[in-house]
């Protein structure tokens, strides 16, 4: 159903104040999208899961009790980063690859690549 127009008019006008009174916040609400949100709660699931990890290993062998909580928060950060997969979906997923991609970043992963084998490369 489209907004009359006198809703639109208001919604504009609320547009343009936010934009006024705070820009910096107005700029992150216009950019930020429900797949980047997704996307930086799944990386920050997998560090958190490798630090448990890690804490698992190293405490385990001390205490069976610390090493029981390493699981638990490798459970949760597992739970977590599921739920923001599942959030994101496929479409969320090509979204965050369009973003990587304008932001070149695949062609600085290849260039060291590349450099290695012309560092190494045998002149026959």
């Amino acid at each position: 159903m489209p907004l009359s127009e006198h809703e639109q008019r208001v919604l504009q006008e609320l547009e343009q104040s936010l934009y006024k009174e705070d820009p910096d916040f107005a700029e992150r609400v216009r950019s930020e999208t429900v797949y980047r949100h997704a996307g930086r709660h799944c990386a920050w699931s997998a560090v958190v899961f490798v630090a448990a990890l890690l804490f698992m290993v190293f405490t385990f062998s001390t205490s069976v009790a610390l090493g029981f909580l390493g699981v638990v928060v490798m459970f949760l950060s597992g739970m977590v980063f599921i739920n923001n997969a599942r959030r994101m979906g496929k479409a969320g997923i090509e979204d965050i690859s369009r973003s990587i991609s304008s932001r070149n970043i695949g062609s600085n992963v290849q260039d060291p690549r590349e450099w290695l084998r012309g560092r190494f490369h045998r002149e026959d």
